[in-house]
């Protein structure tokens, strides 16, 4: 049949280990995993040209820019287009033509006009590539295994991130130059190319009413883009009626706009405060990454222990104040050293060096950026009703992707002229200010706030962190229905039908789990981005800014939104 499984059986197991036994899906999963590699290499390698080339805290802003546009500009029309091509085509094309547009970027050296084009090329097709790729997952395994392989992408997706950017890029440009690593980064396009030329075919999707004809897609086309804008609408229409997802989306714009602004400044910081080469901002990055993931697992851990809002309101306010010492290392660092000298003390160098201290304060930040994204993130989650969620929330990811444009747009040109210390400690106290702020416009916590906690899943917590755990229902079969449909009960329970999955009725089922929060520099690079999120929704959560008088429970009944406490009779 069309569109399904390729060559596993249906009594395949879900196990991640029996995903990766099946021949096409492990062939897509190394073709994902060699351009995500390379994407997030090339950023790095891309961000050292131009800053050696140039010195311009400007010219990376607006490289960081390219990147980020053509995912906002045609994500619309991409969709429409790959229904209507043989997905595996699409793959192959793609990929040919990314690689292709690296080696002419290799060509063409450091010239900055030519290496934005380029880039604005290869981002444009990634575009058209990433849906492809997506579709092509429930074509090459059965549904019982769909579940874990779309983990398996999930964690590939965010892992990707860490072993181009952090490791894989850096290490690169040390032994051989960033124009070595353009290099590298085309061959694993067209080794993915390969990967994909041995896939199974991807039909295109057959409606009986899919308009025929080059005016049939320029009106589809159209139809995509209008159904865009009044996507828009009803985001913003939602967002203005109810504050609670008002701040999370505040929360998550911060969180989104700090990693591109640290993208912006890395280099001229690493050159101006650390006496390094722009190659070597890595050393802010890595042990930010590294925060980041320890952050994960505490809020895992313990998270269940504290309100989620306050712990995203202290991390904000701890994010900036690491963030300003950071930008004041140098200072610090000299302090250090000589009150030790002062006092006594045995050599303690290496713990007061200026590379150590931002190290640790580069680790400590990435400790509060997830006390930040990671709650907000759930707390969107949670707040959107079960009959919005799938088209809102792509909205207001736009949303916070277009947010996060502004303060990459003005932190590079001020930074040319005022420095890049003075601009980052502006930076800070701006977001701590926001920690503050939003203690002071909220208020005390409310009853449901202090129920509500940082963390609320009870499974594995590095796969949960890192969304693995996903619904299968946010990913639909050849004929757009969710794999299975799971109800959600008043009471927040996940239950399934377990025959849907060949399963013994007792077996546990997974949970939702809250999800990275969008990053920019990988956003536009994404080559799988679930269109639903997914959250457990919990009666006992709804309060009066939130949409507790948009939620029902599972059979209808209407759920009062002035007594949360009360859960309809079933």
């Amino acid at each position: 049949m069309p569109g399904g499984p390729a060559t596993a059986p249906a009594t395949a197991s879900g196990s991640a280990i029996d995903v990766f036994r099946n021949r096409p899906f492990l062939l897509l999963w190394l073709a994902q995993a060699a351009t995500q590699i390379g994407g997030n290499m090339v950023i790095f390698g891309l961000t050292v040209i131009i800053a050696r080339s140039t010195g311009s805290t400007t010219a990376v802003s607006a490289l960081i820019l390219t990147f980020l546009l053509p995912a906002v500009l045609f994500s619309a029309l991409a969709g429409v287009f790959v229904d209507r091509l043989d997905r595996r085509l699409v793959l192959i094309l793609t990929n040919i033509l990314r690689g292709g547009a690296f080696i002419a970027m290799f060509l063409v050296g450091d010239h900055l006009l030519l290496i934005y084009v380029l880039n604005i090329l290869v981002s444009t097709i990634t575009v058209f590539f990433a849906p492809a790729e997506a579709a092509m997952i429930p074509i090459l395994v059965p549904r019982k295994q769909l579940l874990s392989a779309n983990g398996i992408f999930t964690l590939t997706l965010n892992a990707a991130f860490a072993l181009g950017f952090t490791l894989v890029g850096p290490l690169i440009v040390k032994i051989a130059g960033a124009p070595a690593l353009i290099v590298v980064v085309a061959i694993l396009y067209f080794v993915a190319a390969a990967f994909c030329f041995t896939l199974p075919p991807g039909p295109p999707v057959q409606r009986d009413n899919a308009p025929s004809g080059a005016r049939g897609r320029a009106r589809e086309a159209e139809n995509a883009i209008g159904s865009v804008v009044i996507q828009l609408r009803e985001g913003l229409s939602y967002i203005q009626a109810h504050r609670e997802i008002r701040w999370s989306l505040i929360y998550l714009g911060i969180a989104a706009s700090l990693v591109g602004v640290l993208g912006v400044l890395g280099p001229n910081f690493a050159k101006d405060t650390l006496g390094l080469g722009p190659e070597d901002f890595v050393v802010v990055v890595l042990p930010l990454g590294v925060g980041i993931v320890m952050g994960i697992l505490l809020l895992n851990a313990y998270g269940r222990l504290l309100p989620r809002r306050r712990v995203i309101e202290g991390g904000l306010i701890a994010l900036g104040g690491f963030l300003g010492a950071m930008a004041l290392s140098g200072r610090i660092s000299s302090f250090l050293a000589s009150s030790v000298t002062r006092t006594g003390l045995p050599d303690l160098s290496l713990l007061t060096s200026l590379l150590s201290i931002v190290v640790a304060l580069a680790f400590f930040a990435g400790l509060a950026y997830a006390a930040v994204a990671i709650p907000a993130q759930t707390q969107l989650q949670e707040d959107l009703p079960e009959d919005v969620r799938g088209r809102v929330f792509g909205v207001l990811n736009m949303l916070v992707s277009v947010a996060s444009f502004l303060p990459i747009l003005v932190v590079g040109p001020i930074a040319d002229i005022l420095g890049t210390t003075i601009v980052l400690v502006i930076v800070a106290l701006l977001i701590s200010a926001s920690g503050v702020a939003s203690i002071y416009l909220r208020g005390p916590l409310r009853a449901v706030e202090r129920d509500r906690k940082a963390a609320t899943g009870d499974h594995d917590p590095f796969v949960s962190a890192l969304g693995v755990e996903l619904r299968p229902e946010d990913y639909p079969d050849e004929d757009g229905d969710g794999i299975p449909d799971w109800p959600i009960e008043a009471t927040g329970d996940i239950t399934a039908d377990a025959s849907a999955w060949d399963a013994p009725s007792d077996e546990p089922l997974p949970s939702a789990s809250p999800r990275l929060a969008a990053d920019p520099f990988t956003a536009a690079q994404s080559e799988f981005d679930p269109d639903a999120a997914t959250g457990e929704l919990r009666v006992e959560d709804a309060d009066d800014d939130g949409p507790a008088a948009d939620r029902a429970d599972t059979d209808g009944a209407d759920v009062d939104a002035d007594a949360p406490d009360r859960v309809p009779p079933a």
